[in-house]
């Protein structure tokens, strides 16, 4: 990956495609490492296909989707987590991945030590960590907890710690993934308002279930569909072709299995 020529587009991909390799049997990815080069021992399972897009500076994209249809992978791919299989990507400036940022937490040591290694990750020096953890600790507001390990964290104490240390590394483009729908209500409006304030001067990508909170935060809203982007513009037409196809489009099962082989890539 590389950067933009441009400065006006923050993230730009082109004919972006992602498999995941499935496996029938468990020795099957020994003989793929031993004898890939002759012979393929699973099936691609063609998460996104084909995805073009660009992202200006100061936009922020609501994207939309059943579940399994690709949106969080994409924005995986885009943070950098993994590799698309085909297509070309480049991001500039940088990246806050919300939920991202909490899965990747050491479950063993506490949220003092994870504050660390999170600010580390996303670019900080460990001065500017230290400097920063009284805010990050309030904006958390986990309180003792933030000395005891993380595995005995819920979920929305998790994400209350990941979206403070992404609150605090400055970044250009902010990733949220169905963060929100973790937390209470309280720290919701919190976030929610924290965003409002940075959508003023950075980029946000943002994926969620809750049409309510595209409309209030998103100002174009991507549609996707079996790995593609079905549609694309201003949220509220988007949303209301989505809420259509939902009413009367039959959900296809057929979306979760590795039968879905339309391949995405060339000579694929």
């Amino acid at each position: 990956m590389s950067s933009s020529t441009s400065s006006e587009i923050v993230v730009e991909a082109k004919n972006l495609g992602k498999a995941f390799q499935l496996y029938a049997h468990r020795n099957d990815w020994l003989k793929q490492v031993l004898l890939g080069w002759w012979k393929a021992y699973f099936k691609p399972f063609w998460v996104l296909r084909d995805i073009s897009l660009e992202v200006k500076k100061g936009e922020s994209i609501g994207i939309l989707g059943r579940n399994g249809c690709g949106k969080s992978t994409l924005l995986q791919v885009i943070c950098g987590m993994t590799l698309p299989s085909h297509g070309e990507l480049r991001v500039n400036g940088r990246i806050a991945p919300v939920l991202a940022l909490g899965s990747t937490f050491d479950m063993e040591l506490s949220g003092r030590e994870n504050v660390l290694i999170g600010g580390a990750v996303l670019g900080l020096k460990r001065s500017e960590v230290l400097r920063k953890f009284d805010s990050i600790a309030e904006f958390a507001g986990i309180g003792e907890y933030m000395d005891q390990p993380v595995k005995h964290y819920s979920m929305g104490m998790r994400t209350r710690l990941a979206f403070s240390i992404c609150a605090h590394v400055e970044a250009e483009i902010l990733v949220v993934d169905e963060a929100l729908s973790v937390g209470d209500a309280a720290f919701q409006r919190k976030c929610l308002d924290w965003i409002d304030n940075f959508r003023k001067t950075g980029t946000l990508l943002f994926v969620s279930h809750s049409m309510a909170e595209v409309r209030r935060l998103c100002t174009r809203a991507i549609w996707i569909e079996e790995g593609r982007i079905r549609e694309q513009g201003d949220p509220n037409d988007v949303i209301r072709s989505y809420h259509r196809a939902l009413l009367v489009e039959k959900d296809d099962v057929q979306r979760f299995s590795s039968g879905n082989a339309k391949q995405a890539a060339a000579g694929e």
